[in-house]
């Protein structure tokens, strides 16, 4: 993943995104929610019993159907750069309890801001739609004009 501020590329960070059986959408999304550590349940999003993981470090909300950038301390260091392997979400290198201020995810977290737009591209899944969170940056401006009250 690029971080880019203000037109310049700042950091790389390996991730893992979603699987081939559960892609991570595409487009433009906008952070709507920051949480310094969150339960991520499956059950919530249509995968029961798949994952209950109670202290997700670094998680900042991408979506209403639970689409997050979050900390993933679960997984072999391996896999950051070199596997999609999530349920859709986008995961960042960390520790349990997320207390490495060094980690990828600690570093993300603490230079994003609700409102920052995050552009996943070349996964295998369709753009996210307008309504899905915040992220009607992906609507053509020709439908978002003919919506609006002029």
């Amino acid at each position: 993943m690029k971080v880019v501020r203000d037109g310049t590329t700042v950091r790389n960070i390996p991730i893992t995104a979603g699987a081939a059986s559960t892609p991570t959408w595409n487009g433009r999304m906008v952070i709507s929610e920051k949480l310094i550590s969150t339960r991520m349940n499956g059950a919530t999003v249509g995968y029961a019993g798949q994952y209950d993981i109670p202290d997700v470090p670094h998680a900042m909300r991408l979506s209403t159907s639970g689409t997050f950038i979050h900390g993933n301390y679960w997984r072999d260091d391996s896999v950051f750069g070199r596997s999609n392997i999530s349920h859709g979400c986008v995961g960042l290198n960390d520790i349990k309890g997320g207390g490495d201020l060094g980690q990828d995810a600690a570093w993300f977290y603490d230079n994003s801001l609700i409102g920052d737009v995050v552009v996943v591209k070349n996964s295998d899944d369709k753009v996210i739609a307008p309504d899905n969170g915040l992220n009607g940056w992906n609507m053509p401006w020709s439908e978002w004009t003919a919506g609006s009250a002029r």
